[in-house]
């Protein structure tokens, strides 16, 4: 079998899987930016909004930073796969970019 893998035929976010006989390429994992093969824990760097822990790329939870990243009034945050969101609070509604009591 001739190790298709070694010339790199994959993309970039992608990783090279030799078969016997081929190859194929497999997306790397969300949390990577480029890798050498399946998991968080073979990213070659972490993406946005990811932090390595433990070898892996985990990821960073914004709504628990010292520094507040939804600060307006009446606004929660909701932390998401590689992000975050800003909603208004129960019992408020986003009128005009303020959270309005409902």
């Amino acid at each position: 079998d001739l190790d298709e893998c070694a010339a790199s035929p994959c993309k970039d976010h992608q990783y090279c899987l030799n078969t016997d006989g081929s190859f194929s390429c497999k997306a790397c994992d969300a949390s990577c930016v480029g890798c050498t093969g399946e998991g968080s824990d073979k990213c070659k760097i972490c993406a946005s909004g990811y932090m390595k822990e433990d070898e892996k790329c985990t990821d960073i939870d914004e709504c628990n930073l010292p520094e507040k990243v939804c600060v307006k009034e009446n606004q929660d945050c909701v932390n998401t796969s590689g992000s975050y969101k800003c909603v208004c609070s129960e019992g408020f509604e986003d009128k005009d970019g303020t959270c309005a009591q409902t």
